[in-house]
């Protein structure tokens, strides 16, 4: 008999592998249907970005991100056409005051009639905003003596004094009013920011974006506007 000792057979070793689908967890049909709503976002962006109403210089490619939502889109908005309301506060008498810039000066869009006039809501604490903040600048420096005014009004914020420092950080040397109370956001029946207004010299609204503009979308929309020599 032999010394040495049997060995019994180790058992056969078998893995059996988790169920998956053509991605980790995901079947195929779970992968469609996620491809699907993928493409409906992409339709349903490219139709909220594009500016309102009939723009020759216009295109969903304009935008540079989608806007921050702030509630459901009003019934009727402010279209191309349209005369923009004036940038005017109700005291509770009744009464009409100008609404101001950070230093106190009215800003009246009939004393801008004749100019390209971009007026951006917009806010500080707004991602969407501040990408767009550095095209506002540049677009206001390069076109100021082509006759372009920029207004920008902050809107929901605390108080005036972060809607200065944030224009002071990024050096804004184009007009800044703090609507802090919501009036004229209300009055031009706003949803969400960025929001642009480009009016033509003779007062009317040329075009509306929901959504933050690239330099070569704003560079359109003003150069459509601009007076003519």
């Amino acid at each position: 008999m032999s010394d040495v000792p049997s060995v019994e057979p180790r058992p056969v070793f078998t893995h059996k592998r988790e169920k998956h689908g053509l991605i980790g967890p995901f079947s195929g049909r779970q992968l469609a249907l996620a491809a699907l709503l993928v493409v409906a976002a992409g339709v349903g962006l490219a139709i909220v970005t594009t500016p309102l109403g009939t723009n020759p210089v216009t295109a969903p490619n304009n935008a540079a991100a989608t806007p921050y939502i702030l509630g459901p889109a009003p019934a009727q908005g402010l279209r191309p056409g349209d005369l923009p309301p004036a940038l005017d506060l109700t005291a509770a008498d009744g009464t009409k005051t100008p609404f101001t810039d950070l230093d106190g000066k009215p800003i009246s869009l009939a004393d801008l009639k004749g100019k390209a006039v971009w007026i951006n809501f917009f806010a500080s604490w707004c991602p969407p905003c501040q990408s767009e903040t550095p095209v506002l600048r540049d677009i206001a420096d390069r076109y100021r003596d082509r006759g372009l005014a920029v207004v920008g009004i902050s809107v929901q914020e605390t108080n005036a004094d972060d809607v200065r420092a944030y224009a002071e950080r990024y050096q804004l040397d184009y007009t800044v009013g703090a609507d802090l109370t919501g009036e004229i956001f209300r009055l031009y029946r706003l949803w969400g920011l960025p929001t642009s207004f480009f009016i033509a010299p003779d007062g009317g609204i040329r075009s509306v974006v929901l959504a933050p503009l690239t330099e070569v979308g704003a560079q359109a929309q003003v150069e459509a506007i601009l007076p003519k020599d």
